[in-house]
């Protein structure tokens, strides 16, 4: 076979690869242009859904960083006036009081968020200043049966030392065994069983001693308090 009558075959394939194409299309036009519609609405829904995300992601950002300026705003010295420009508070009360409705409106405007996470666990630690224990209790099991280890965590803990405060401290013991059985990055073991044994220092002063034996070998911050505890003994 020639090369003319080659590029003929081809030339001959390729028009009936296009009328076939062509044709196809025509019978199928309608749906053709329902599917490319729906992709073009369903791309430009999930950019929406983005746009909207990032920007009440970065308000949320926003209004932790106002209520954290809140919550670390210091306090008011007697007799000694507060430095030019910078804020005060009269007591802890009124400042865990004002913190703690700027992290509840956070926390309840956007949970489905990092901020709004977080801001919960603060809203308990600010409810526990202010003395509204059941208050502090319900945010604080929020965040400790959460899904971020580590501010679950972080919540157990506030809990555990405020059951403490309720002389509720067998439920105490139940959630510092948990923190040592699982320990995160933000409550290491060592850290909860020092709370543990701090805790038993009253009710059961030979398994507080057990743990402070046990603890004083770690070459960490907690072993040296142990250590400590056992030389004042």
């Amino acid at each position: 076979m020639d090369t003319q009558t080659r590029h003929a075959l081809k030339h001959d394939r390729l028009i009936d690869a296009t009328r076939t194409s062509v044709d196809w299309f025509g019978d199928h036009r309608s749906k053709v242009i329902q599917a490319s519609v729906a992709a073009i609405l369903l791309i430009a829904m999930v950019v929406a859904a983005l746009v909207v995300y990032n920007k009440r992601s970065a308000a949320a950002d926003l209004a932790f960083g106002e209520a954290m300026d809140t919550y670390n705003t210091p306090l008011a010295q007697a007799g000694q006036p507060a430095p030019p420009g910078e804020k005060t508070f009269p007591s802890a009360a009124a400042r865990a009081q004002l913190a703690n409705q700027q992290f509840t409106q956070l926390a309840n405007r956007y949970g489905f968020f990092e901020a709004g996470k977080t801001a919960e666990y603060f809203a308990g630690l600010t409810a526990i200043d202010m003395g509204q224990s059941g208050q502090a209790e319900t945010y604080l099991k929020n965040v400790a049966d959460g899904h971020d280890a580590a501010l679950a965590s972080l919540a157990k803990l506030a809990l555990a030392n405020l059951y403490q405060q309720l002389n509720r401290s067998s439920e105490a013991v139940v959630l510092y065994n948990q923190l040592i059985a699982k320990p995160t990055n933000t409550v290491p073991a060592d850290a909860a069983s020092l709370q543990l044994a701090s805790l038993y220092e009253k009710t059961n002063p030979a398994e507080a001693n057990k743990i402070y034996a046990k603890l004083k070998t770690s070459k960490t911050a907690a072993g040296q308090i142990a250590a400590q505890k056992l030389q004042q003994k």
